[in-house]
């Protein structure tokens, strides 16, 4: 099993959540976070003051799947999240070595 996660535009959360979904995946955690990469933030004028904001609000989307589907919630995300600027997010995916299902104790790929 991999879980994937990705930080993205807050635009795009539902062409990448109805995307997944479509695709089969059965469930995710959406998260608010803010966050700085190559965009290094941006400059505001509030009242007649500039401000320099650092931390740009983004959306962070996790979901553990099968090995299988891997490559392909990969392309969706990339399809789906692009808009070509810098600040479109990033991937993260990582090996998981069990899941568990507490309402049945059902583990292993079952549980997801």
């Amino acid at each position: 099993m991999k879980k994937v996660d990705c930080v993205i535009r807050n635009a795009k959360l539902e062409e990448v959540k109805e995307a997944l979904g479509n695709f089969g995946v059965k469930g995710m955690t959406v998260t608010n976070v803010i966050g700085c990469g190559l965009q290094k933030g941006k400059t505001e004028v509030y009242r007649g003051n500039t401000y320099k904001v650092n931390l740009l609000p983004k959306v962070k989307i996790e979901v553990v799947i099968p090995d299988n589907l891997l490559d392909g919630v990969i392309d969706i995300i990339i399809k789906n999240a692009r808009t070509g600027e810098i600040g479109d997010g990033k991937i993260f995916v990582y090996d998981v070595l069990n899941s568990v299902r507490i309402r049945t104790g059902e583990s292993g790929e079952s549980a997801i």
